[in-house]
């Protein structure tokens, strides 16, 4: 076995002494909150957007769908675009090009336009991501590596959960154009730091793969708008989403065979080959998109059952992003000592209590059981994948670092839109079922007193059945996410075993703070 770690093999070939790593790791991280925050920011405004660009209600879904796809599109092109023009000017010419996209977003005067920017916005923001993970892990030492990716974590993960938040605030206390102009002045910022402080790091020069490329832009096209069009056109009962399924399952599979044969692939294989990485991938594939999809319907939840106000349900979504924060925290630290198969099943068991504590939601119960069901899922979730995102990193050798971390995200964000769209195709067919099974069950012989004792003639007949049809329907809609809760929990249950395909992570022979994965 080979005695010599690959992070110390990785920290002889990054030059970074002398470099203001305060300085740059702000503005890093101040373009990754950026990028996070647009995800889910524009959700609660879509409704004004309509309004002022004269949309239909399907139409303005684009104006999210737009930036899905170009972010699909975008990610697999990092590794070539760093190789061909390097790291640093990548990275200075995507921020600038977010900032141009989101003001030109803000001053969209029309659907078409929206969409347009949306695109950009979604194709220079594609590699923001990965690369901020990168960058954070080769500037450091391998003392403070998993301090880097902690650090990175707390902006990667809570930021989504505190777009919608901050996008509900921005909306009703300026404009909705101001959820766009809020990038413009955080992202000038962040370019400067970059551009006086960020140095160049090394990068393998590659030939570009167009037919891989084309393979994975067609797959993920097509996957992407099978699943944002399956609820309104009824899925597999439409031609049309199944073309589109086809298509992204043809498209894969020819990608996996030229995978395999080509010279320089758009995704090298030797990626999939390291059994530490793969299992990373496929556990941040199912277990966080589970979470964001959980997320997504609780809103919801809040203001249509409980009855809350939109301000007080995105209050309660934060006591999950705090836990988060602080789970991340935490798990940064308990990774030095603790086995990493240990932390992440720790973190997932977490996470399965706060599922099965949601099924046990009901229409009257009080605030407390949110919060504490929300908090332990947020802490969970930062234990987790704080492990997750280190060792996709730490597995990897220097030449493939960059290539890996776009894959990470790939997948992250292909796993967010299945999900996303399976437990939300599962909620309004488990809606209709249950509508149909507690209608047929609700007469007059079925309640303490005969109905013709509560209706006194024919002019309360309407009335009565108006507020029969609205109670069938609260308690149908609380039925359906019992049962999504119920099937996010047995998912996350299903997990467990994939996490003995993780190496545990041991102390470097030298430098006694420092973690590295073991090679495969």
């Amino acid at each position: 076995m080979e005695s010599e770690t690959i992070q110390q093999q990785d920290r002889a070939a990054v030059p970074i002494a002398r470099v203001p790593k305060m300085i740059v790791t702000g503005a890093i991280m101040a373009a990754t909150i950026l990028v996070v925050l647009d995800q889910t920011i524009a959700t609660v405004a879509l409704l004004h957007m309509q309004a002022a660009l004269g949309a239909t209600p399907d139409s303005i879904t684009w104006v999210l769908t737009s930036y899905i796809l170009a972010t699909a599109i975008g990610t697999p092109l990092t590794a070539w675009l760093t190789g061909r023009f390097g790291r640093r000017q990548v990275f200075l010419v995507s921020v600038l090009g977010f900032i141009v996209s989101s003001m030109l977003c803000g001053v969209a005067a029309s659907l078409p336009m929206m969409v347009g920017c949306r695109l950009a916005q979604g194709f220079f923001g594609a590699f923001l991501l990965p690369m901020s993970q990168a960058f954070l892990y080769d500037m450091n030492p391998p003392s403070l590596q998993v301090r880097a990716i902690t650090i990175w974590g707390i902006g990667a993960m809570v930021g989504p959960i505190a777009g919608p938040v901050l996008g509900g605030y921005l909306t009703e206390a300026f404009d909705w154009r101001w959820v766009f102009f809020i990038n413009v002045p955080v992202g000038i910022v962040a370019l400067a730091g970059i551009y006086f402080a960020l140095p160049e790091f090394p990068s393998v020069r590659r030939a570009f793969d167009h037919v891989g490329f084309i393979m994975i832009a067609v797959a993920l096209c097509a996957l992407q708008i099978a699943l944002d069009r399956g609820t309104q056109q009824d899925w597999f009962d439409s031609p049309e989403i199944i073309a589109e399924f086809g298509i992204s399952i043809a498209a894969f599979w020819l990608l996996i065979f030229h995978l395999r044969q080509a010279r320089q692939p758009i995704i090298s294989p030797a990626l999939f080959a390291n059994r530490s990485f793969t299992g990373a991938m496929i556990l941040t594939f199912v277990l966080l998109p589970t979470i964001i999809a959980g997320n997504a319907l609780l809103p919801q939840l809040f203001v249509q059952l409980l009855g809350y106000p939109v301000s007080t349900a995105g209050e309660m979504m934060l006591p999950r992003g705090l836990a988060m924060t602080a789970g991340i925290f935490l798990g940064g630290n308990f990774s030095r000592w603790m086995d990493a198969r240990l932390q992440v099943s720790l973190g997932v068991l977490i996470i399965i209590w706060s599922l099965y504590i949601q099924t046990g939601f009901t229409i009257e119960m009080d605030a407390r059981l949110i919060v504490l069901a929300g908090a332990l899922q947020g802490f969970g979730t930062g234990m987790a994948m704080t492990v997750l995102n280190f060792i996709a990193m730490s597995s990897v050798p220097l030449a493939l670092r960059t290539e890996a971390a776009a894959m990470y995200a790939l997948f992250r964000n292909t796993g967010s839109s299945i999900m996303l769209a399976i437990f939300t195709a599962t909620f309004a067919h488990s809606v209709q079922v249950n509508h149909a099974e507690i209608g047929a069950r609700l007469g007059a012989d079925s309640t303490p007193l005969p109905l013709s004792r509560i209706v006194a003639g024919n002019s309360l007949d309407a009335p009565f059945a108006a507020f029969a049809e609205l109670e069938v329907n609260r308690q149908a809609m609380m039925v359906a996410y019992i049962n999504d809760f119920w099937a996010m929990m047995w998912t996350i249950v299903a997990l467990l075993p994939l996490i003995l395909l993780l190496r545990p992570m041991r102390r470097a022979p030298k430098g006694g703070e420092s973690l590295v994965a073991l090679a495969d």
